[in-house]
């Protein structure tokens, strides 16, 4: 458990639990719709303000993608159970978007080489998404949260890795680690079980 988990949540927010246990943090419903409603007001004003136009004093490489020229709201959705179905091949080189619709908010941002595995096995996004989902079922929130891909991310890693920083930042995603120092980490950790 990191500091920063902690200063989203006053005194009475933190559940009593035996010391032998690890503390499970909750948030209140009105916690919840404030850190939910703050990341969301930054992404949209990232949607609607017009893009910086820097000049180069030397040649871009033909494998960069400019960030923003990808808006992961306007990508078609997949459910998040898209991994489970059954596949033939190791599937090809993307960048990923988890999305929650209902709040309008990009949660997370990653990308792999083989968009047909990733999801298979451990995944640190999956139980944040699950502790998510919980929380918001507990105060009957609606959530729409599914993933959307984009094809069109460089084959090579560095590069590919490059432009999933660049759209981290951007977006301020808070599922992503780089991102906990913005909106700290309360679906990190923590388990509601």
């Amino acid at each position: 458990m990191t500091a920063n988990q902690l200063n989203l949540f006053s005194p009475s927010e933190i559940s009593s639990v035996p010391s032998n246990k690890t503390p499970v943090l909750l948030m209140d419903v009105k916690a919840l719709k404030r850190w939910k409603s703050q990341i969301s007001v930054h992404q949209q004003q990232v949607r609607t303000r017009e893009p910086i136009e820097q000049g180069t004093l030397f040649a871009v490489p033909q494998a960069y993608i400019d960030p923003d020229a990808i808006d992961p709201f306007n990508l078609s959705l997949s459910p998040l159970s898209f991994y489970r179905s059954p596949v033939e091949d190791a599937g090809q080189a993307c960048l990923y978007f988890v999305i929650d619709m209902m709040a309008n908010l990009l949660l997370y941002v990653g990308e792999t080489g083989k968009s047909n595995h990733r999801w298979k096995g451990v995944h640190d996004c999956k139980g944040y998404i699950e502790n998510y989902l919980d929380l918001n079922y507990q105060y009957e929130l609606p959530t729409a949260v599914n993933i959307a891909f984009w094809w069109d991310a460089p084959v090579k890693a560095r590069p590919r890795q490059r432009l999933e920083l660049a759209l981290i930042k951007k977006w301020k995603s808070p599922f992503n680690k780089e991102n906990w120092k913005y909106w700290s980490q309360p679906f990190g950790e923590i388990s509601n079980k």
